[in-house]
């Protein structure tokens, strides 16, 4: 498929689920115009990209998550390091929309709030279309790092891909069944604006042994040797009615190209002395995936 044609898809696409948005500048309708751009009814104007998605920032944005950082997330996701994280998030989504049995018949509308390069919307949109939700599947996925939004459309046909940001979603209000916050901030307000009345809020955030291999180099001797997401925990039921969490724990055996990978991926890594890195980088090393799932209902 030419690069043309992808455009045309990604433009049809958007022009049939035109009405999900809404202009981040003064919250107008819009509409595709000439499967060009997105135009709101007071005339902003925001262009598809030759890759297929739209950048809806209306302010520039600079960020330490780089195209360098998302080439090494997507590696460590090929590797199956997020894997069991996944399948407990799909298998979760898919026990939920088996209750819902009166309106299995609806397309599912699923956002990914902060999807960076887009691998773990893709994988579990292909997960619920194949094993629980049969008659549609609309990805949805938004970052404020253009880069990680760039890889996104050129890796993933399906979803729909934004430049966005998190205090400004351009969508109308009560678009999604469900939101994914995967290790990445959150804005409680805007998410419970966009969940529809019964739509559920999936959080996930380290647990208190994530990726404790690096954290011990890269931070002896500060006293952040050590982590707790008790802080997180409490701000979430603030907001949602928690309707339950998972504790997700467990070991992966990464090559030194993998652990290379891996500190590039992480933030955790961004204060640690290139000495350390480099140290840490030669040879095998197994490490620690622990995450707290949260789940909450508007």
């Amino acid at each position: 498929m030419s690069n043309n044609e992808k455009l045309l898809k990604k433009a049809r696409m958007l022009s049939y689920h035109e009405k999900m948005f809404q202009c981040p500048i003064c919250g107008g309708a819009m509409k595709v115009e000439r499967m060009a751009s997105l135009e709101c009814e007071n005339r902003h104007c925001y262009d598809i990209s030759r890759q297929g998605y739209v950048n809806l920032l209306n302010h520039s944005s600079k960020t330490k998550y780089d195209k360098a950082l998302f080439e090494a997330r997507k590696m460590i996701s090929s590797s199956g390091f997020f894997g069991p994280l996944i399948e407990g998030i799909s298998n979760r989504l898919i026990q939920m929309q088996k209750q819902k049995l009166p309106e299995s018949g609806k397309p599912l509308r699923l956002l990914d709030a902060g999807c960076g390069e887009g691998s773990h919307l893709s994988a579990i949109g292909h997960n619920l279309q194949e094993k629980g939700h049969k008659p549609n599947v609309i990805g949805v996925g938004m970052d404020i790092a253009k880069e990680g939004i760039a890889m996104a459309a050129k890796t993933y046909s399906d979803p729909m891909w934004c430049v966005a940001d998190l205090s400004q979603c351009p969508f109308a209000d009560e678009q999604f069944n469900y939101i994914l916050n995967i290790l990445s901030p959150s804005n409680y307000s805007e998410f419970r604006r966009l969940l529809t009345s019964d739509g559920m809020l999936v959080k996930v955030i380290p647990g208190g042994l994530y990726l404790q291999e690096l954290r011990a180099l890269f931070y002896t001797g500060t006293g952040k040797e050590t982590y707790s997401n008790d802080g997180t925990m409490k701000l979430f039921s603030r907001h949602f009615e928690r309707s339950g969490f998972e504790e997700l724990r467990y070991h992966v055996i990464l090559d030194s190209e993998q652990v290379k990978q891996l500190i590039h991926m992480t933030p955790l890594s961004w204060s640690a002395s290139p000495e350390v890195i480099e140290r840490m980088s030669d040879g095998e090393m197994e490490v620690t995936a622990d995450f707290t799932l949260l789940y909450g209902w508007k």
